[in-house]
């Protein structure tokens, strides 16, 4: 009976655990995303630019 009842402790203390380490992940990689966002964001705003610059200087890419 005590095998069972450690049996049952440890299993659901290894559930809970694992519940704590997925939620701090799942945390830290929104974390991660957020600091990474206005990078992101200005990096799309200089390729944008990049291209009509590019377009604007070589019109046969635009057909026009």
């Amino acid at each position: 009976m005590l095998v069972l009842v450690t049996t049952v402790t440890l299993y659901l203390c290894g559930f809970v655990f694992l519940y704590g380490v997925i939620r701090i992940a799942v945390r830290h990689a929104f974390e991660d995303l957020e600091a990474r966002r206005p990078g992101l964001l200005r990096a799309e705003e200089v390729a944008a630019a990049e291209d009509r610059t590019f377009v604007r200087d070589n019109p046969f890419v635009a057909n026009g």
